[in-house]
């Protein structure tokens, strides 16, 4: 049984150490992605002429904007994710104590409630997220990067 758990250990360290030496990788591509959406968006915005705000700026102001607003998406979006893992935390150790006072109801009504909390969260903290670039009329969608 000892083994077992050793043996896990040894999966998990392996693992952390595989995420961290590619993580460089993986942040450079998509940095290079971010900035080709961010390119093209902006010769979009210069063809559409849509958003005279925007379409006053020069391509210096409008590329730092868009990219730095594709920036922040993307770490309220990796904060967003860390608040959401948390509160189903909560939720699931909240649900195993009804359990253990209330038997199979309690843990189902206690699911049932952190799974509203969740999703109530992830829709506020979402939009939220978006907020302030929707407000200078940015199309969020065209600077994602996923």
């Amino acid at each position: 049984m000892a083994w077992l758990i050793e043996l896990a250990l040894v999966l998990l360290l392996v693992g952390g150490g595989w995420t961290l030496f590619t993580r460089g990788k993986r942040t450079d591509e998509r940095e290079s992605l971010t900035l080709r959406r961010v390119d093209a968006y902006i010769e979009t915005i210069r063809r559409e002429r849509s958003n005279r705000a925007l379409v006053s700026m020069s391509d210096s102001e409008l590329r730092d904007l868009l990219h730095m607003g594709a920036r922040n998406l993307r770490i309220a979006g990796e904060r967003k994710a860390w608040t959401l893992l948390g509160v189903a935390g909560v939720g699931t150790f909240a649900a195993i104590v009804a359990a253990t006072q209330d038997g199979i109801r309690g843990f189902a009504i206690a699911a049932v409630v952190a799974a509203v909390v969740i999703y109530g969260l992830n829709e506020f903290l979402t939009r939220q997220m978006r907020a302030p670039l929707e407000k200078q009329g940015i199309d969020i969608e065209r600077i994602k990067v996923e």
